[in-house]
C-alpha cells in the first residue's frame, strides 16, 4: 500500500527558518522500511533545530502524480526549497519521455513562479530498459538543471543497486542499511546549498 506522509522535521542553525519539502517517490518514502530509519529523517536527526523538512513523498508515485499533488502542497506549506526526486516509476514503467521532462519543467516553473527554490535529483532506470531510453532519460536531468539554471544531485547510488546488502529482496528498493548512505550523500549536496549547517 502507497503511503502518504507529512514529516515535519526540524533543521540548521539560522536565524530565518525556511522549509524544504521533498516531493518524492519509494526512495524517499522508506518503503519497505519503518519510516523513523528513512534517510529523510536520519538527516534531521543531524540536523540543529530550526528548519523544516516536509516530507511528501508516496511510494509508487509518478512525475504525473507529483505534478498533480505539488499545487496543494505549495499553497499548504510555502516552502522555500522543493527538492523534485521524482521521475524513476516513469521509467519502469515505459512512460514517454517527453511526458516525463514535460512535467518536471512543469513542477520546476510552478515552484520559480511562487519565488520557491526547486531542487533536482537526478535519476537513472537499469540498461535492461533499452540503451537508448534508459541513456534519454538519465539526461533528462542534467539538461532540465541547465535549462532552469537550478542546483541538480547527480544520480550516484549504482553502488547501492550492485551491492546485496543495500537492495531489499525485491531487487529495487534500498535496504535498512542503504539509508545512512543515501542520507550522507543528500546531505552533501544539500548543506552548501541550504547552508543547513556551519561545517561538516
Amino acid at each position: 500500500m502507497t503511503r502518504f506522509f507529512y514529516l515535519c522535521l526540524l533543521l540548521s542553525v539560522s536565524t530565518n527558518g525556511s522549509t524544504l519539502l521533498v516531493l518524492g517517490d519509494s526512495l524517499s518514502a522508506s518503503y519497505g522500511i519503518a519510516e523513523e530509519n528513512g534517510w529523510v529523517h536520519l538527516l534531521s536527526k543531524e540536523l540543529d533545530p530550526h528548519h523544516k523538512i516536509i516530507n511528501a513523498s508516496v511510494s509508487g508515485d509518478t512525475s504525473g502524480n507529483g505534478l498533480a499533488r505539488l499545487p496543494k502542497l505549495l499553497n499548504q506549506f510555502n516552502p522555500d526549497y522543493v527538492l523534485i526526486e521524482l521521475g524513476a516509476n516513469d521509467g519502469l514503467r515505459g512512460h514517454p519521455l517527453r511526458l516525463l521532462r514535460a512535467n518536471i519543467e512543469q513542477m520546476i516553473m510552478m515552484c520559480q513562479n511562487k519565488n520557491i527554490q526547486p531542487l533536482l535529483f537526478g535519476m537513472e532506470i537499469p540498461a535492461n530498459y533499452g540503451r537508448r531510453y534508459s541513456g534519454d532519460f538519465a539526461e533528462i536531468y542534467p539538461s532540465l538543471a541547465s535549462q532552469f539554471e537550478i542546483p541538480l544531485m547527480p544520480f550516484q547510488f549504482k553502488d547501492l543497486a550492485t551491492t546485496k546488502t543495500m537492495i531489499q529482496a525485491d531487487g529495487l528498493h534500498p535496504s535498512l542499511e542503504a539509508q545512512t548512505v543515501i542520507k550522507a550523500r543528500v546531505k552533501s549536496f544539500l548543506t552548501p546549498i541550504l547552508q543547513l549547517i556551519p561545517s561538516l
